[in-house]
């Protein structure tokens, strides 16, 4: 471990913790008087088996252990009709346990870097920033960015959340009504120190494109029926557009029914750097909550010729079926899933959860898929007729009270089988994280 990542770790070890990582600022005037500093401490764990041995360490799995440090500062905004402010982030990633033959480059666990030899890195860190103006019900941030959207979103499953350079622009002047918009640059993966990479696709790859621009909103009809629309453009490889709706429907204080459909429509864009397509895929649920107890089933359906893209590591996927493991998003692909929720509060237990889903996938067709996407068979022919199923079980518990109230202990494990086309693998991630507020 290097001497700045024992003393940073020194100093942020005296604050375990964190408070919700991207929490709005108070509105309270002032710049001082509206500021807060939050510590996230994360600590995690992820284990993936591959079964048939494609690893990338060639042994069949990767494992890595590692512990992240998190400090948010988000200042308040000066006095007068426009607030000026700042937004600073700083985060540390140690790795506690991994080496060769458990992790290197090229695998897909991602929670640390990778040296010239391929080995996991001791640590690394990351640091950045934006400033922001508020006018009336606006506000405008520029710099290192963490956008919240169906089309672009950061992303926060590994060890340190995404970033993105740019401007966002963020309006909530209407009641029930949020617009959104923002032009962004560049990104970061959560596993490197650079905020300033390229923008990379999940399935595409690397893409040399300058930016990435989007637009939209969200609108609250009423407290049981929600409605989203949003356009993207990541210039010279695709324009993306969403539609999305949440509704529940109460039969009586203790049932609920719950509905939402998603909808994204992705077609080329410029110089086409990922290939000509033209894609639509859907998602539809529709659920029961009584009780202490949720149950959801949900159906997907891919109607383009290549996968649904997003950007590698991202959130931006709105879909019922895109789970742990598995986005049963293929060309063609329809996709089922079967999903049930505990909440352990109504039986005295506050704070426990469980969920579990299963979810199967069939119909996959590559036969008209581009050359960026293309999926083959040993002969080269393009895969067909491919299906997979995926099993995922999730407990968390959220400690309610005491010295270490808000403290999250969350263990994930999902198991997924599959034709030529994807992996079969086993995975368990564990998930400690403690929360501080210190402003």
């Amino acid at each position: 471990m290097s001497k700045k990542a024992a003393l940073s770790l020194t100093a942020l070890s005296l604050a375990l913790g964190s408070a919700p990582v991207f929490a709005q600022s108070e509105t309270a005037e002032g710049f001082i008087e509206g500021s807060t500093l939050s510590l996230i401490n994360r600590n995690f764990y992820f284990n993936r088996d591959f079964r048939d041995g494609g690893s990338a360490t060639g042994n069949g799995y990767s494992e890595e252990w590692a512990h992240g440090l998190m400090a948010f500062f988000e200042s308040g905004y000066t006095q007068g009709s426009v607030g000026i402010g700042v937004d600073a982030f700083a985060m540390l990633g140690l790795k506690l346990d991994s080496g060769s033959g458990r992790s290197g480059a090229g695998g897909t666990v991602d929670l640390l870097p990778y040296n010239s030899a391929g080995d996991a890195e001791d640590d690394f860190s990351r640091v950045g920033g934006a400033v922001k103006a508020r006018f009336l019900g606006t506000e405008i941030k520029a710099g290192d960015v963490f956008p919240a959207t169906p089309v672009v979103h950061f992303g926060d499953a590994r060890l340190l959340p995404e970033s993105f350079k740019g401007v966002t622009v963020v309006n909530n002047s209407l009641d029930d009504l949020t617009l959104q918009g923002g032009r962004l640059h560049a990104m970061s993966q959560p596993n490197t120190s650079n905020t300033n990479d390229d923008f990379v696709t999940f399935y595409g790859g690397g893409v040399d494109s300058p930016w990435l621009g989007y637009a939209g909103g969200d609108y609250s009809v009423n407290e049981n029926l929600s409605l989203s629309l949003y356009t993207s453009r990541l210039k010279d490889a695709w324009d993306q557009h969403y539609f999305g709706v949440s509704a529940t429907y109460p039969l009586s204080d203790a049932v609920v029914l719950l509905g939402s459909f998603n909808y994204y429509k992705a077609t080329d864009e410029g110089r086409k750097l990922l290939g000509e397509f033209n894609n639509s895929i859907w998602s539809s649920s529709l659920g029961v909550a009584f009780g202490a107890h949720t149950v959801t089933a949900s159906y997907q359906r891919n109607n383009g010729n290549n996968d649904f893209d997003y950007l590698r590591q991202a959130d931006s996927i709105y879909l019922n079926n895109s789970i742990q493991y598995s986005d049963f998003n293929s060309p063609k692909e329809q996709s089922w899933m079967l999903r049930y929720d505990l909440n352990m509060a109504g039986y005295g237990i506050p704070g426990l959860t469980f969920m579990t889903r299963y979810a199967r996938g069939w119909g996959a067709d590559y036969s008209n898929a581009n050359e960026v996407y293309m999926r083959q068979d040993d002969n080269g022919a393009p895969l067909s007729g491919q299906k997979r199923w995926e099993r995922d079980v999730e407990a968390r518990y959220v400690v309610q009270t005491g010295s270490f109230k808000d403290l999250s202990l969350r263990v994930r494990q999902a198991t997924t089988r599959a034709t030529a086309f994807e992996s079969d693998l086993n995975e368990v991630r564990f998930i400690a994280e403690y929360p501080l507020s210190i402003l």
